[in-house]
Formats: structure tokens, C-alpha cells, sequence
């Protein structure tokens, strides 16, 4: 996604300098014009130059867009802060929760970079495969901030005739919307793996977003942001689109591969993996019930199988829709 939100701003004519953290990337960026160990066979803007150093990428900047892991967020910060100045504003298009803290991106950012943090963050979010930008696909997204006057520089910066960006100052339920329906989509793609139909794939998206809504209100967030471009949106095209690694790794786990086959065989990040066992951390410090979280994270812990987890969730006691 870094890759495709610096080819996005290159081809609008902006200089943008890309941190990789490979050498070897790099290196390869700058002579050909390609990343070929995430996005290979795409040529890039002649307007991205790639650096491995944060002094080089931060200097004299005017925004900084953060596309990490999220589980690094906090270690890769610490070290890049002192290379921005602090009035630069960062645009995170990261997705997840912070595993053994339990704490969101946003608050991940504010105790790295400072209490008066949140006036200069911004929050991308929203149903956005990086191959499909790269391709020029129309997209829309969502940018969130506290700041409303950030909210709107950002939309404009971003935004082209093919990308399009919503925005709004609900921060926690962008924020939330974007990092669990990862989890929600090795649900549905252990339902694909274990050769089940639109039927079982719907009703799990359908209740999956239940849950989100559910601990996004309880932790703060506006209910109609998780029916929009960072809830719904993202959870449809997750959960549908086969470019999803975290649907691919629920597919994989539903036809019987291991964790560990599945992640060692990965070049990039499936996000869901430790998100899921974040977001049951959260969940249970608000007491907010997600049966769908809990049977993924018993798969992964490798306590039950994804068939068992199907008789799991039919099987709980009936009760009205809104509960």
C-alpha cells in the first residue's frame, strides 16, 4: 500500500521520497523503476525516488504517509520522529491494534510522538486493494482527523479522478472498522476453505459487522461510520476480494494448513492474525461479546478446528438480531 499511495501522488506530479526497509528494494526502485518484491511488473512514477534512510525520507518533507505494519508502528516511530519536524502532519494508512497493549494506532502515535499529537495525524481507511490503485481503478476512501482543517487538506491532497476521499472526525470508528474486519475476513475465508456457500460467507460478514459496530460505540465511536467506507466497505471488500491475505489465510486454514505454513510462506503481513487476538483483549476490557473474534483466535491458538467453530456459532443460544 505504500508503494501504491506514493505511485497515486507521483503520477499527480508530487515528489515523494519512499522508505523501504529492504536495501536490496531499494536499490531496485531507484534503477528500475519497480518494486518487484510487492508490486512486480508495475512501473513506477518517475517522481519516487526510494531511500532506506529515515534522515534522507523525512528531510524537508511537507506530509509524511506511515504504511507499516501496524506492530511496528510504535518501534519504527520512536526512531523516525527525530528526523520530522513536528509540525509535519502524518497520514497513517495503517490497519490493526496494537497486540499486548490493546491500544489503537491513534494512541500508539500520541504517546510516541506526544500529547498534542492528534492535531497533525490523519487516518486513510476504506476498501482499497494496492494492486487496484496501482491499476487505476476508481476507489474511494476515507480520511479521518481531529482536525478538521487536516481532514480536508488531506482530502485534497489525495484525491484524483479515479481516487476519491470522504471525511470525517470519527477517528476510533475508522480506526476500528479498518483493523478487525481483517479478523472478520479469515472468518469467511475459513467458511471458502471448508467448501461453504454464499449463504455461510454472508452471514458471517453480516454478523461480523455486528461485532465491529458493537465495540467500535463502546469504545467511543459514531455508529453510522462503521455502515460507511471504513466499516462496511472495507469489511465487503476484504472478506470478497481475493487479494485479501487475510482471506487467503483463513481459506488456507479452512482446507487444513498449519499457522505457521501459511505465515512462513508470506512475503507481506496478514494484519487479522494479530489483530484478532488485540481486538478479544479489547473487547473484554469493554465486556462487549464477539462470538465471531473468539472462534478465530481459538483457531489460531490451534484450540479448536474451523469445522468445530461452524457448529460453535450455529449452535449459541438464539436471541433477537440487534443483540
Amino acid at each position: 500500500m505504500g508503494t501504491a499511495l506514493a505511485q497515486l501522488l507521483g503520477i499527480s506530479g508530487h515528489s515523494v521520497r519512499l522508505w523501504a526497509h529492504e536495501p536490496e528494494l531499494v536499490s531496485t526502485i531507484n534503477a528500475e523503476h519497480e518494486n518487484n518484491l510487492f508490486m512486480p511488473a508495475m512501473i513506477l512514477s518517475s517522481n519516487i525516488v526510494a531511500t532506506h534512510s529515515f534522515a534522507e525520507a523525512l528531510k524537508d518533507t511537507d506530509y509524511v504517509i506511515s504504511v507499516t505494519p501496524s506492530q511496528v508502528i510504535r518501534r519504527l516511530w520512536q526512531e523516525a520522529k527525530q528526523f520530522l519536524a513536528p509540525h509535519v502532519p502524518i497520514i497513517c494508512a495503517s490497519k490493526g491494534i496494537e497486540t499486548n497493549s490493546g491500544k489503537l494506532i491513534s494512541q500508539v502515535f500520541e504517546e510516541v510522538l506526544g500529547d498534542n499529537a492528534s492535531n497533525r495525524l490523519a487516518y486513510l481507511s476504506g476498501p482499497s486493494f494496492a494492486k487496484e490503485i496501482m491499476d487505476e481503478q476508481p476507489t474511494a476512501v476515507v480520511v479521518a482527523s481531529s482536525n478538521n482543517e487536516l481532514a480536508t487538506e488531506v482530502q485534497e491532497l489525495v484525491s484524483t479522478q479515479l481516487f476519491r476521499a470522504y471525511t470525517t472526525n470519527d477517528v476510533v470508528g475508522v480506526e476500528i472498522g479498518g483493523a478487525i474486519k481483517n479478523v472478520i475476513a479469515i472468518a469467511v475465508g475459513m467458511a471458502e476453505g471448508l467448501g461453504l456457500g454464499i449463504n455461510s460467507k454472508s452471514a458471517l460478514i453480516t454478523r461480523g459487522l455486528a461485532e465491529i459496530t458493537r465495540l467500535a460505540v463502546a469504545c467511543g465511536a459514531e455508529r453510522e461510520t462503521l455502515a460507511g467506507l471504513a466499516g462496511m466497505g472495507d469489511l465487503v471488500l476484504t472478506c470478497n476480494g481475493h487479494l485479501s491475505r487475510n482471506l487467503q489465510v483463513g481459506i488456507r486454514l479452512g482446507k487444513g494448513e498449519t499457522l505457521k505454513e501459511i505465515l512462513d510462506s508470506m512475503t507481506m503481513v496478514a494484519e487479522g492474525v494479530a489483530t484478532s487476538h488485540s481486538t478479544l483483549a479489547l473487547a473484554n476490557r469493554y465486556d462487549v461479546e464477539m462470538p465471531v473474534t473468539e472462534v478465530v483466535v481459538a483457531i489460531l491458538n490451534d484450540n479448536i478446528t474451523p469445522a468445530d467453530a461452524v457448529m460453535t456459532l450455529m449452535g449459541r443460544k438464539l436471541r433477537p438480531e440487534k443483540e
